[in-house]
């Protein structure tokens, strides 16, 4: 018999759980390929445990959740290896979502229920904001983990000392100081679509006039860039930091082109943001990248400029390809 749970076999059981698993990974790694990399490596084990004549797995979701943060932790600590060689700002790989919901059938007909594309699930969640993300990019592996699967997901020390394989004390020790970072990092908080598109609409009439002191009006007195082109596109290499430095680079580098560029609103992990590229047929090479900020007071705190292209691809950068739901 199966030794799984009584809410179907072991491939609707995996499936079931499937969009969860990956925004755990996801939370975990902040890379889309990461995490479904994660997911899929945990499916031979799930398949020869659930569907063996073992005791039952009674709760599927954390038994899941234990083996692919395993996973996860996994790619953190070789990903720790590889970021050390890493040209410029590192980034998250961005989820990128569709601003406005795709156009529906003819007026009162039904649409035809549909299971959630696992990246809308993902997305809503603050947790995975780039904002975020880019905090918990400073934790040690272990306190990644700590940290994500007991204050974010609220997983048991126990549980979370089995996955880091340590003893539960040093677990809740991981989490404290992880706690620590983040707190005194103090990531912007989400704010109303609404608000962050005026803010938007206001930096885009600015840069298209090239109006640095425009462009600083709208600027936190803190406000950073950090732009990832990952060593293949042309990108700051230092996080720029300051009002007047921060408006002078985001005017710089779009003046004299930004008549060139075709910029459509998306979502970028939940927050709204712009997919940027140049227009077809123009005179210069193809070109992509996304770009959203965090706003704190009712200005703009942070840039985050995604434009290497291995980034852009797996989460799929074209917003037409991710409607969102």
């Amino acid at each position: 018999m199966a030794a799984t749970s009584t809410d179907g076999g072991p491939a609707a059981v995996f499936e079931r759980e499937r969009p969860y698993l990956l925004s755990v990974a996801y939370r975990l790694t902040s890379s889309w390929a990461d995490a479904e990399d994660a997911v899929a490596r945990a499916w031979p084990g799930w398949a020869a445990a659930a569907g063996g004549d073992g005791e039952p797995i009674e709760v599927p979701r954390a038994w899941l959740t234990r083996v692919v943060s395993r996973q996860a932790l996994s790619h953190l600590r070789s990903a720790a290896v590889r970021r050390e060689r890493y040209v410029g700002p590192w980034l998250p790989e961005p989820l990128v979502t569709a601003a406005q919901p795709a156009a529906g059938g003819p007026a009162g007909a039904a649409a035809p229920a549909a299971p959630p594309d696992p990246l809308d699930v993902v997305v809503r969640d603050e947790s995975v904001r780039l904002a975020f993300l880019v905090v918990l990019d400073t934790l040690t592996p272990e306190q990644r983990v700590a940290f994500v699967l007991h204050d974010v997901l609220e997983l048991p020390f126990r549980e979370v000392a089995e996955v880091l394989g340590c003893e539960e004390a040093a677990a809740r020790q991981h989490a404290s100081r992880a706690r620590r970072r983040v707190h005194d990092a103090d990531p912007a908080p989400r704010v109303p679509r609404g608000e962050a598109a005026a803010l938007l609409d206001r930096l885009a009439a600015a840069l298209a006039t090239g109006d640095a002191a425009e462009v600083a009006g709208l600027l936190a007195p803190d406000v950073v860039v950090v732009a990832d082109g990952g060593g293949v596109v042309s990108a700051a290499r230092r996080v720029v930091s300051g009002v007047d430095a921060v408006s002078r680079y985001v005017v710089g580098v779009t003046s004299g082109r930004f008549g060139d560029l075709v910029v459509e609103p998306v979502l970028v992990n939940g927050d709204l943001g712009w997919h940027v590229r140049y227009a077809p047929g123009g005179p210069r090479e193809p070109w992509e990248s996304v770009l959203t900020v965090a706003v704190r007071d009712g200005r703009i705190a942070a840039f985050y400029n995604v434009a290497a292209p291995d980034k852009l691809a797996p989460a799929g950068a074209l917003p037409e390809s991710r409607p969102a739901s």
